[in-house]
């Protein structure tokens, strides 16, 4: 396996409820082509803490490649949500061009 999944892995060990090391452990199970185990982390990261903005862009994206079009875009809509509560711009209008995309 991966020599940064294994030492996230062993990162989160320590700290279990981290959305940075989990988001990032994530995105490495995306790197690899592992779907369904980056989906797992990027939905466990939103039910810790809904307020990780990060994971919405990453989890819809992921859930357009598996074809979940309207998880994808409740995803989105999730996420313009939250960036648009923390004053998050950038990411908002990011989450709002992939929303746009896919929804239009």
């Amino acid at each position: 396996m991966n020599e940064r999944i294994e030492k996230l892995k062993t990162f989160l060990a320590a700290s279990p409820n981290d959305c940075f090391l989990n988001h990032a452990l994530a995105l490495e199970y995306v790197k690899l082509g592992d779907e369904t185990e980056a989906k797992l982390l990027f939905e466990r990261n939103l039910q810790h803490d809904p307020g990780y903005i990060a994971t919405y862009y990453h989890l819809g994206k992921l859930l357009e490649r598996i074809a979940a079009t309207q998880e994808a875009i409740a995803i989105y809509e999730k996420g313009m949500a939250a960036a648009k509560q923390a004053g998050d711009m950038h990411t908002y209008n990011e989450l709002q061009g992939a929303y746009e995309d896919l929804a239009y």
